[in-house]
């Protein structure tokens, strides 16, 4: 009897994917502030965990990672790996880059076709899968007091952005699991993209009127 694997399966493997490349990721944060086991754990599940998290409790859910152990479990790996392993290779931090930009378009997607299917007008699907892409990270960026990275740097939350629009407006056509699969290659591509050609936002210039300097003499 031969089985297939079906496009559920492929976005739920991306998924996991994601939330342990981003529990590696909170792991490796907690690694070069000098943080002990606990603050691993700690920052893995909210950087995995964090934006479905969120995402759920505003659309009044309970939270899938609490009611699938698959999520906690692959969340606390991530803290185990960055724990015990010597994580500083290039091939492993393309690696975690490429899981990540993957994990972004997934979740974006997964936000704004679950606020659709509550009946959630489209601005607010978009903005909710933001939340779930980028939730994770931001929370873990305040924890340990540091300006969250979505707000500068390469290009992250506009990825994220164009992967929710496209998820959404494929979902409101009728068709979310080509939704799924192009917000996940739309942030693949372009987050990759981002990192390797430095692409950045324009960042805001001083405003304030500039008074000339007086001459002595």
């Amino acid at each position: 009897m031969s089985t297939t694997v079906g496009p559920t399966l492929i976005f739920q493997a991306v998924d996991l994917a994601g939330v342990l490349a981003n529990g590696v990721l909170g792991g490796l944060l907690a690694r070069r502030l000098g943080f002990d086991p606990v603050g691993f754990v700690v920052l893995a599940l909210i950087s995995g965990l964090g934006g479905g998290v969120l995402r759920d409790l505003l659309l009044l859910v309970p939270p899938v990672a609490l009611h699938n152990p698959a999520y906690l479990g692959v969340a606390l790996a991530g803290a185990a790996i960055a724990f015990l392993v010597d994580l500083r290779g290039t091939l492993t931090h393309r690696g975690l880059v490429v899981a990540d930009a993957l994990a972004l378009g997934a979740w974006a997607a997964t936000g704004a076709t679950k606020a659709l299917a509550q009946d959630l007008p489209l601005l607010s699907a978009i903005l909710l899968g933001l939340v779930t892409a980028v939730g994770g990270g931001m929370i873990r960026d305040l924890v340990v007091r540091e300006v969250p990275k979505v707000f500068s740097g390469t290009l992250y939350a506009s990825v994220a952005l164009v992967a929710a629009v496209a998820a959404a407006l494929l979902a409101l056509a009728g068709h979310p699991e080509m939704g799924m699969g192009s917000a996940i290659l739309l942030a693949g591509v372009l987050a990759v993209a981002a990192r390797r050609f430095g692409w950045v936002l324009p960042a805001a210039t001083d405003l304030r009127p500039r008074i000339p300097h007086r001459r002595r003499g």
